[in-house]
């Protein structure tokens, strides 16, 4: 394998498939330091497709975590309006917007859960002027991995050229990239499948799921009207320029009813937050909202997490995923979210994924925070409740039964 025209490859994925960028378009990156020599590729094949502008800002997570030894926790998580602003007049003009994160799972395990949580709050309040454009602005957004040395060691435990070139392997294979395929066509093919599926689900007409497995998940998560799982008959802003969000990606997903979700869920992989890894937890629900948080260690972080504001205790994102997917059968845990939420049924904490129909908005969860965490197990099964009183078995085994 030629590794060096295969990340152009990869790059040319990410900007073609994943932003959709237009000609004129300016393109703002969020690129993890440790991937940098990723990004000038990525930018290049950007201005390939007639980019006007490619503006890059690194996120320097070494330098935050230093800064978070010496500054008050006041101070590492306020944000500076020049750090609202940096982006802002792209986004007014019509930017797209893409995150290439590399993980260094190791870089904050000496650092206290506070600290921990500044770092956090303060990237992601960052990311929000973001998040608010395409919400607002309908403009593209796209979240992708970048390998790097650090992540290939902690996952593979291989160091050096070595461990990198095969995790760049193994996130081609991941993303449906290799040497002869026309990546456009495949990932069209794709996302087809994922509709189809999104469709049946929503052809049931289901008002709650009752997930339950072997690991003491016992969750009824009511849907609104306003839940939808596949395309359907959506009408989209003129202005709407289609993209895909998440690459690589095997999720459907909808925002379920803000007040409907009742009983415990546990966490079936780590979740990575601020930096820190947290294992075995999970979540008491009462009428919507999380109402104790299930965790020996990581407990103080999630609990932060959850008062991040009034709303970030309630879900805002249900995804079912198979657990035989292909990023699930490649027997690894990933430790970023980006990857691992795609090997796993998966729920969110905080903003819901669009719009409530007029009169129903109090129903669709907003916040400050979208944090997913993995919940599908290999037993894992959820059984839908219809609008007129059935029971229908949705997922079986892990993998969906219809």
């Amino acid at each position: 394998m030629d590794l060096e025209k295969m990340k152009h490859k990869y790059a040319y994925t990410l900007a073609k498939v994943g932003l959709n960028v237009q000609k004129g378009q300016t393109v703002l990156v969020e690129a993890a330091i440790e991937g940098w020599e990723f990004t000038s590729i990525f930018a290049e094949e950007c201005y390939k497709l007639g980019a006007g502008n490619v503006v890059v800002h690194y996120l320097d997570l070494p330098n935050m975590k230093v800064a978070a030894k010496y500054r008050s926790d006041e101070d590492m998580r306020r944000v500076e309006d020049w750090e609202y602003q940096m982006n802002q007049k792209y986004l007014d003009e019509g930017a797209c917007y893409v995150r290439l994160e590399g993980v260094n799972p190791k870089l904050m395990e000496d650092v206290s859960e506070k600290n921990s949580n500044a770092i956090f709050a303060h990237v992601d309040t960052v990311r929000n002027v973001m998040r608010k454009a395409s919400r607002e602005k309908h403009c593209q957004w796209l979240i992708a991995m970048v390998p790097t040395v650090e992540w290939a060691e902690y996952i593979l435990g291989k160091g050096g050229e070595e461990g990198l070139e095969e995790l760049w392997k193994i996130v081609l294979k991941l993303c449906y990239i290799d040497e002869t395929n026309d990546v456009v066509e495949t990932w069209k093919e794709n996302r087809r499948k994922n509709a189809e599926r999104g469709n049946a689900v929503d052809a049931l007409k289901v008002t709650k799921l009752h997930y339950t497995a072997s690991n003491g998940t016992d969750l009824v998560v009511g849907l609104g009207p306003w839940s939808k799982f596949g395309r359907g008959d959506r009408p989209m802003p003129a202005n709407f320029i289609p993209f895909c969000p998440n690459i690589p990606t095997e999720e459907i997903c909808t925002t379920p009813h803000k007040f409907q979700t009742n009983g415990v869920v546990y966490a079936s992989r780590p979740l990575v937050l601020g930096g820190k890894k947290i294992e075995n937890f999970g979540f008491r629900f009462e009428n919507g909202k999380v109402v104790e948080v299930l965790a020996d260690e990581g407990k103080e972080m999630l609990e932060a997490l959850i008062a991040t504001d009034a709303n970030a205790g309630y879900l805002g994102e249900a995804a079912l995923v198979e657990y035989h997917s292909p990023i699930s059968m490649s027997g690894l845990v990933y430790y970023t979210t980006l990857i691992d939420e795609n090997a796993s049924c998966h729920l969110a904490l905080g903003r819901g994924l669009g719009a409530a129909p007029k009169g129903q908005e109090d129903c669709i969860n907003d916040s400050q925070i979208h944090v997913d965490f993995m919940i599908g197990t290999p037993d894992m099964k959820i059984v839908g409740t219809t609008e007129d009183g059935r029971e229908v078995e949705i997922f079986r085994d892990g993998d969906f039964a219809i």
